[in-house]
């Protein structure tokens, strides 16, 4: 039993650290922050970050410095932001893949929800569900359909294993009901040749990458993956409307801190981040990049990463998909 001088030894050392982490981050930034992305230059979320970094150095008047350490998937970055000291000079600039790869993967050197402390959900990306034009549908429900009347003769292709294109191909057959076979390709690039000339069947793909093809009419786009129509083809049905309601497959990318950091640094970052993706030129630019920019709270990273656990490891379990 604790007496009253243990107790208020305990109070004041609370106290102590309470008032620590306030000094401290009304102080903060007072040194470079490190912003890391575990993905290699030029893709959409070292473009992010940089987009995003630049802004953040304007407003703190100190650089941020972005930290490519791409590898296994994200691994390799997030490991080093798990471990940094939680002080909010050191963050990751995520993608999805921070959700998926708890089930892909057999095991990780972090745990993905509590060695992280969410900042912000920044964008997220729909993907579009095209056909070649040659294919006789018109709609998700003719396409279903179409499938159902021929279990295992058509595919689907995605730019990798375990990529939000393939678990998207994988959730459609546990939705629909219908048998199509996975073609994995090294990229994007290396699947539209195919894709294009109708050796594939249909695909899951970004809404930017697919906008130019679907408007030549070289593809035919059936429905969006996202809760709400995309605003880079507005006149595309979400999935939900084409009749499948809880058909929601995202992209998305956020900003992680290691857990531990003081509440109040979080908060400043938050707030500052969210000023950012309000910004037109922002805006913009992820227009650009077939993103939507987000401005809510860190809770709302939380829940999404939570729910993405919970979907996508139900989904990969079943289709026994694993990348180690």
């Amino acid at each position: 039993m604790a007496t009253p001088f243990t107790r208020a030894w305990l109070i004041a050392i609370a106290g102590a650290v309470s008032f620590f982490s306030a000094a401290q981050a009304q102080t903060y930034p007072s040194k470079p922050i490190r912003m890391v992305v575990g993905f290699p230059a030029g893709g959409t979320t070292n473009i992010m970050a940089r987009m995003i970094g630049a802004k953040m150095a304007e407003q703190f008047g100190q650089p941020v410095i972005i930290d490519n350490r791409p590898g296994a998937s994200g691994i390799i970055g997030a490991d080093l932001v798990a471990k940094a000291q939680p002080d909010g000079y050191t963050l990751l600039m995520s993608s999805s893949t921070h959700g998926t790869n708890l089930s892909l993967y057999s095991k990780l050197p972090y745990d993905t929800v509590k060695d992280f402390a969410p900042i912000a959900l920044v964008a997220t990306t729909p993907y579009v569900l095209v056909v070649h034009p040659t294919l006789p549908v018109q709609s998700v429900s003719e396409l279903i359909a179409y499938l159902k009347a021929r279990p295992g003769k058509l595919n689907f292709s995605s730019s990798s294993n375990g990529t939000a294109q393939h678990l998207a191909g994988e959730l459609l057959k546990r939705t629909a009901g219908v048998d199509i076979q996975h073609i994995p390709y090294k990229g994007t690039g290396a699947l539209l040749p195919d894709l294009l000339a109708g050796r594939i069947s249909l695909a899951f793909e970004n809404v930017s990458v697919m906008a130019p093809y679907i408007k030549s009419g070289a593809m035919r786009a059936l429905a969006v993956t996202s809760t709400k129509r995309s605003s880079v083809l507005p006149n595309v049905m979400t999935m939900a409307e084409a009749g499948l309601p809880n058909f929601i497959v995202v992209g998305w990318f956020g900003i992680f801190t290691a857990a531990g950091t003081p509440p109040e640094i979080i908060r400043h970052l938050n707030t500052q981040i969210a000023m950012i993706m309000k910004e037109p030129d922002i805006h913009k630019r992820m227009l650009a990049l077939g993103a939507d920019s987000l401005s809510g709270p860190p809770n709302d990273l939380r829940d999404l990463l939570a729910r993405e656990i919970d979907v996508w490891g139900k989904v990969i379990r079943e289709a026994g998909i694993r990348l180690d």
